[in-house]
């Protein structure tokens, strides 16, 4: 027997293991079955290659648990080590200047995994003590076993062993005693070990029997070691990708759009297989569905920074020895051949999906409902994958049809050009509620685009500033010929002064809704149009919209009410014969009101003329008493005018009703407001 001391000379590096080294404590369970597989894929190779001439055997590796022991073991039936092995690959951590390194890192030791193959030392984040038995495949190798207690001292001795592998022994710590059990061991083996190319065995099966549950002589195998993104995609089918889809994700129900199988070389070696799924409004829920792996050997689904932000949404694997083991996020984001994959996967997606659409147009455009959300969000979060999506991302009209950004450009420049050039692309959020707008839109030789998607706001705004001389336009944003401003503008046969009184009167009747504001004016629309229509500003609902998804300064708008503007078309019939009416019964009340108006006017205008040019304590006491009161009575002259107006329309209840039917066809008119409406149609019918 010998002993000895690991050829670290520090003290520190135990506790940097146990509490530094990795992320999560059960990472160690993948550390030690990754050795064992390596071990036995090393085995393999030699037999291949000639120098094993043995038999090969049943290969695989095998975690038991003891509970009353507090063990976990771990078996392989691969290389095994020799005595000298022992000492060079336990004993002596190899890597230069050890004690200056944990000492400059001992506060970001998780760089130090990946870089100095400490795996097996992860065993004594969970254990008291670490045995290894082990016994080479060579002939005539003598088995050893080593002990170690979780500090530098260690024993090594000789043992009898009858097979070639390694057994490694965790005693398991009381603190750790959660993971002496075999269904957590399970768990954990499941979730990292699942698609290792070496069998796995996790305890032996167990069967319901004599009314409790009784292990069986059959191994409980854990894997698939044979996934399909290790396969070619030349000897897979679709039902094979659809198969794969539910061993990933046995709870998905959604069958998903695509998928790209990647299998590159070069400049690294990547394989996987990336399914777009069908995603539902809440693109967080979607995230961290891809599994990061390292030969097989699982690394981390939470690909948040590592990859770009979009393909978060994708499922599926990605699997590199490029990619190190180290579950770090911090320092997976800082490596560069990370960085390198993350780049060859956005634009494999991009590729992959223009080849599709070039394909198979009719299938890409049956999909692209549920697809445009990821492409959306892709094209707002990386400016490469914009560039190259913009050949195949889509535009959907409210008639069900589809076009490239090309062809749609190329149907509207004649119609939807205004007279400054700019290219309007006229859109609705609900084809139902804004159906009034759409159909003025539509009658007047005009596309509408149907955009109702959760992102589509902001990709609005994202193509306005890369696109010249075009801009997006709600269709209930104005009224239909100011929507897109032409050379023949309709004209209006009313002074100012007769504006202004309609204005007033509809003012006097609009409803109060919650958080919401109107304006009223006047518009010469077509004869033909509705009489009385309800806009909303584009720059103010925009902003509203945006505020709902990025909160943070944008929340100041979110807190906005609604502005509306109430547009009475001073060219309708039903509204000229509101007119009449208003004129006939108000001129002669009006009359002496507008007389004094315009004599307090003229008295205020000589009052602030003869202020010019003088500071305040040079304007006499009586001048600042006269102007005051002169501002007061054109005050009381407004509020007597205005109330006669609203007398007017009070008494008229084509003004309400007017109101109400295109507050109605906007689907704003509720709750007391609608009852009002019905009772009042009743009346005028």
């Amino acid at each position: 027997m010998a002993t000895g001391k690991i050829g670290v000379s520090t003290k520190d590096l135990f506790p940097i293991i146990k509490k530094f080294l990795y992320s999560d404590h059960d990472i160690f369970l993948r550390e030690i079955v990754s050795n064992g597989v390596d071990a036995t894929q090393k085995l393999k190779v030699l037999a291949q290659s000639g120098e094993f001439k043995g038999e090969l055997g049943d290969l695989k590796v095998t975690v038991t648990v003891d509970k009353d022991a507090k063990t976990i073991t771990v078996t392989d039936r691969g290389i095994g080590m020799t005595r000298d092995e022992v000492e060079k690959y336990i004993n002596q951590i190899a890597f230069s200047g050890a004690e200056e390194f944990l000492e400059k890192h001992k506060d970001d030791a998780a760089t130090i995994i990946g870089h100095f193959g400490l795996g097996f030392y992860s065993s004594f984040m969970v254990s008291d003590k670490v045995e290894i038995k082990t016994k080479s495949y060579k002939d005539g190798a003598q088995a050893v076993r080593w002990e170690c207690t979780g500090d530098p001292e260690y024993v090594l001795e000789d043992i009898e062993k009858d097979d070639r592998g390694t057994e490694i022994i965790m005693h398991v710590s009381e603190d750790e005693m959660a993971f002496c059990d075999q269904t957590k061991i399970n768990e954990l083996l499941n979730k990292y070990c699942k698609f290792l190319p070496i069998k796995i065995v996790g305890g032996k099966k167990t069967e319901w029997k004599d009314g409790k549950q009784v292990e069986t002589e059959e191994d409980n195998v854990i894997n698939n070691t044979e996934p399909a993104w290790v396969k070619k995609p030349a000897d897979l089918k679709e039902e094979d990708y659809s198969k794969f889809y539910r061993e990933l994700y046995p709870m998905q129900m959604d069958e998903p759009l695509f998928h790209i199988h990647l299998n590159v070389d070069y400049p690294f070696n990547l394989t996987g297989i990336l399914y777009f799924p069908k995603i539902k409004q809440n693109i967080d829920l979607s995230r961290n569905k891809i599994q990061l792996y390292c030969n097989q050997v699982f690394v981390t689904d939470s690909v948040e920074g590592i990859v770009p932000d979009f393909l978060t949404l994708l499922h599926g694997v990605i699997d590199s020895p490029d990619i190190p083991l180290n579950v770090s996020r911090s320092y997976l984001q800082s490596d560069g051949n990370v960085k390198k994959i993350s780049n060859h996967i956005t634009k494999k997606v991009a590729d992959s999906l223009e080849d599709i659409f070039k394909k198979d147009r009719k299938a890409f455009e049956e999909k692209w409902d549920d697809l445009k959300i990821f492409i959306e969000y892709g094209m707002l979060t990386d400016e490469k994958f914009f560039e190259r999506a913009s050949k195949f991302a889509l535009l959907k009209d409210v008639d069900g049809k589809y076009f490239t950004f090309d062809e749609y450009k190329e149907l509207i420049k004649g119609e939807q050009t205004d007279k400054d050039g700019n290219l309007i692309y006229l859109y609705t959020t609900d084809k139902q509620t804004q159906y009034t707008f759409v159909e003025a839109a539509k009658n007047k030789g005009y596309n509408v685009l149907l955009l109702d998607g959760q992102l589509d706001t902001p990709v609005v705004n994202q193509l306005e500033q890369k696109w010249e001389k075009s801009r997006f336009t709600r269709v209930d944003s104005d009224v239909i010929d100011k929507l897109i401003v032409k050379d023949n503008v309709q004209e209006l046969s009313l002074t100012t002064r007769e504006k202004s009184e309609v204005e007033e009167a509809f003012r006097a009747e609009l409803p109060t809704l919650d958080k919401a504001t109107f304006t009223v004016s006047v518009e010469a629309l077509g004869e033909e149009d509705m009489p009385v229509v309800v806009t909303q500003n584009e720059w103010m609902r925009r902003m509203k919209e945006m505020s709902s998804m990025q909160g943070g300064m944008m929340s100041f708008y979110g807190e906005m009410p609604d502005s509306f503007n109430i547009v009475v078309n001073g060219n309708h019939p039903k509204v000229k014969k509101l007119i009449d009416a208003l004129q006939s019964k108000t001129k002669s009340v009006l009359a002496p009101v507008y007389a004094d108006m315009d004599i307090a006017n003229t008295k205020k205008a000589e009052l602030n003329k003869a202020k010019e040019g003088k500071k305040d304590d040079e304007i006499a006491q009586a001048d600042k008493d006269a102007l005051s009161d002169v501002e007061k009575e054109i005050s009381e002259l407004q509020t007597k005018k205005n109330g006669i107006l609203a007398d007017f329309a009070k008494s008229e209840k084509s003004v309400s009703q007017l109101i109400d039917l295109a507050l109605l066809s906007n689907g704003m008119l509720k709750g007391e407001s609608l009852t009002k409406f019905i009772k009042r149609s009743v009346e005028l019918m």
